[in-house]
C-alpha cells in the first residue's frame, strides 16, 4: 500500500494546467444549465422514486453517459442496479395528547408529522401509550452515555431532542464539540429507539439544533416514506414522528416539568429519563405498504492496466416529487440545485474524461437513487457493490452544487477525516483558492449525503464544493440568492431552475474533482484515513487487497 507522497501531491497541483487534463475539454456552463433545466422541469415531476417520472431520469442519464463514451456501468451489462426497497404510506392520521383530563389533538402536518417505516402492518394504533422524555436518546458506550440507564423502553414512546449534546454547549466535547456526530441524526434516533423496543418515537423539532425549519420536515415526512427491505420488522419502530416544539414545551409544563431546565440536564452524563407523569399519547394510521423497485444509474470508463480498481464520482438523482401544493399552488418540487446540479455536474464529469485519454484505473459514474429516503440507494450499492470496496480507490461525492458565482474558499465537508484533505488542498491552491474546513459542522452534513454510506464502510470518500466569500462583482446579490435558497427553496417548490445562475464556481469545483480523479486512477497510491477516524478500521481490514 502506497501512502500520498511528495511527488504525487505535486502531480496533484499541477493537475490543472498539465498532463493528462492538459488532453481534455473544459467543462461548459452552457452544458450545466441545460442538463439541470431538463432535469427540473415540470414533466419530470420532481423526480420521485418508483414513479413514472424515474424511467425518464433513467433515460435521460443514461444516454447523455452513452454519448460521453461511458459503457453500461449496472448490473447484467446494463445501465442500472436495482434497488428493492419498501414504501409506507400512512393516511388517516390522528393523534392527540392526554395529560390527566386536558386533551389536545394534533394535525398531521402542522403540529406534528407521523409515519412508519416498520414492515409487516397495516396499521398502526398506539392506544394511550406512555411518554418518557430520554434526553438525546443516545447509547455510546465509548464515550460513557447512556440516556437509558437501563430502564425498560419496551412500548413507551420516547420524547428525544435532535442533534447531540454538545450542541447547545460546545464546552462541554463529550461529541466532539459543536460538529454533529451520527448519534445526532434522526436516522439513530429511531434506530436506538426500536433497539430499546419503543412503541415510538417524537422528535422535538427545534431550527438551529435540526439545521432545517419545519417546512422541510413536513414536506420530507408526509409523504410516502422508503426503507430497504428488511426480515426484521423489530429493527424499526411501529411510529416515528416529529412534533413543533412550542407544542412539546406545552406538553412538557402541563406535565409539571420545565423543558429547557430538562435540556440542561440532558448534556449530563449522569441524566435520568423522566416520565411525562399522567401523559400519554394515542395515535391511529393506516399504512399502505408495497415492495418497490428503484434504480441507480452507472455508467462506466474502464481503466486501460488496472481496470479493477476503481475511483468513483456519485451524486442522487431523485427529489421529493410531487408534494403538498405551497401558498401559490405549486406542487411539484423540482429539485433544480438539490440535485439536478450534481447530475448536471457528474454528466459534465463523464463527457470530459470521455473524451481524454483513457485512466490506468477504472472510473465509475452513479447517480443513486432514493438519497432523500435516507441515503437509500448508495446504502444498497455499498451493502452490494458492483465494483469490490476493497479495491474502490476512493470518490467524490456532489451533491446541491454552487450556481452562484465563484467563491475564494474551498469547503471540505469532514475536514480532518482522510488525507483528501491534503490531495485537494494542493489543486485548490493551484487554483488561487483556500482550503475551509467544514463551517457548519453543527449540521452534521457529513452523515447526510451519499458518500456516507460508503465512508463508513471504509472508503475514503471527499464531499467537498465551494464555500466562504464571492470573489466577483456584483456580490450582494449572489449571497442574497445563496440565503434564499436555504431560507426558502431548499426541499420547497421553489427549488427551481434559473436562466441568470452563474457556473463559474461550479466549474471551478468541478476541476477539483477532475483533477483529483485523475491524479489517481493514473497512479498507484491509495487514499488513507487519517489516525482516529473511525472509518479507518474498516479500511485496515482489507488492507491485502489492495497492492
Amino acid at each position: 500500500m502506497r501512502l500520498l507522497t511528495a511527488a504525487a501531491a505535486l502531480f496533484a497541483g499541477l493537475a490543472l494546467s498539465s498532463g493528462t487534463l492538459a488532453q481534455t475539454p473544459g467543462f461548459e456552463a452552457a452544458r450545466l444549465s441545460e442538463h439541470i433545466r431538463i432535469l427540473s422541469a415540470d414533466d419530470f415531476e420532481g423526480r420521485g422514486i418508483a414513479t413514472p417520472a424515474e424511467q425518464k431520469v433513467i433515460d435521460y442519464v443514461s444516454a447523455q453517459f452513452a454519448a460521453a463514451g461511458l459503457e453500461p456501468g449496472g448490473a447484467n451489462g446494463g445501465w442500472t442496479q436495482a434497488v428493492a426497497l419498501n414504501r409506507f404510506t400512512a393516511s388517516g392520521v390522528e393523534a392527540r395528547l392526554t395529560i390527566g383530563d386536558w386533551t389536545q389533538a394534533l394535525d398531521q402536518g402542522e403540529q406534528i408529522v407521523v409515519s412508519t417505516r416498520r414492515p409487516g402492518q397495516s396499521e398502526v394504533v398506539l392506544n394511550g401509550a406512555p411518554l418518557v422524555f430520554v434526553g438525546y436518546g443516545i447509547t455510546a458506550p465509548e464515550r460513557d452515555w447512556d440516556d437509558f440507564k437501563g430502564q425498560d423502553m419496551t412500548g413507551k414512546i420516547l420524547v428525544v431532542l435532535v442533534n447531540d449534546a454538545d450542541f447547545e454547549e460546545p464546552a462541554l466535547d463529550t461529541f466532539g464539540g459543536r460538529a454533529m456526530t451520527y448519534y445526532g441524526r434522526w436516522t439513530y434516533k429511531y434506530e436506538e429507539a426500536a433497539r430499546r423496543g419503543a412503541a415510538g418515537v417524537i422528535i422535538v423539532h427545534e431550527n438551529a439544533p435540526a439545521s432545517y425549519g419545519w417546512a422541510t420536515v413536513r414536506n420530507s415526512w408526509t409523504g410516502p416514506t422508503f426503507d430497504i427491505v428488511r426480515d426484521n420488522a423489530d429493527e424499526r419502530v411501529p411510529m416515528e414522528s416529529w412534533i413543533q416544539r412550542d407544542i412539546a414545551v406545552g406538553m412538557f409544563e402541563r406535565a409539571g416539568l420545565d423543558f429547557e431546565a430538562l435540556k440542561v440536564q440532558a448534556r449530563r452524563r449522569d441524566f435520568q429519563p423522566v416520565t411525562l407523569t399522567g401523559a400519554a399519547m394515542t395515535v391511529s394510521f393506516d399504512v399502505a405498504s408495497e415492495r418497490i423497485e428503484t434504480h441507480n444509474i452507472v455508467g462506466r470508463l474502464t481503466g486501460t492496466t488496472r481496470p479493477n480498481e476503481t475511483f468513483l464520482y456519485t451524486g442522487h438523482w431523485d427529489h421529493i416529487g410531487v408534494g403538498t401544493p405551497d401558498a401559490d399552488g405549486d406542487a411539484i418540487f423540482n429539485g433544480a440545485v438539490d440535485n439536478a446540479s450534481g447530475i448536471a455536474g457528474l454528466i459534465e464529469l463523464a463527457r470530459v474524461f470521455g473524451a481524454g485519454p483513457r485512466p490506468e484505473r477504472s472510473l465509475v459514474f452513479i447517480g443513486f437513487t432514493a438519497e432523500e429516503s435516507g441515503l437509500l440507494g448508495s446504502e444498497f450499492y455499498a451493502a452490494n457493490p458492483l465494483y469490490p470496496l476493497e479495491t474502490t480507490v476512493g470518490g467524490v461525492n456532489m451533491d446541491s452544487a454552487n450556481v452562484y458565482g465563484r467563491t475564494a474558499g474551498f469547503g471540505i465537508v469532514g475536514y480532518g477525516q482522510s488525507d483528501f484533505d491534503e490531495r485537494m488542498g494542493a489543486i485548490v491552491e493551484a487554483q488561487g483558492r483556500t482550503v475551509q474546513p467544514d463551517t457548519n459542522v453543527a449540521a452534521g452534513i457529513y452523515f447526510r449525503s451519499d458518500h456516507f454510506p460508503l465512508a463508513k464502510r471504509g472508503v475514503p470518500m471527499a464531499y467537498a464544493k465551494s464555500s466562504g466569500d464571492f470573489v466577483d462583482e456584483p456580490v450582494t446579490p449572489r449571497i442574497a440568492a445563496r440565503d434564499e435558497y436555504t431560507a426558502r427553496r431548499y426541499h420547497q417548490a421553489d427549488d427551481e431552475w434559473s436562466a441568470d445562475w452563474d457556473y463559474a464556481g461550479q466549474i471551478q469545483d468541478l476541476e477539483v474533482y477532475r483533477a483529483l480523479g485523475a491524479s489517481l486512477a493514473n497512479s498507484r497510491d491509495w487514499p488513507e484515513w487519517k489516525p482516529g477516524s473511525e472509518f479507518g478500521p474498516a479500511r485496515a481490514a482489507s488492507a491485502d487487497r489492495r497492492e
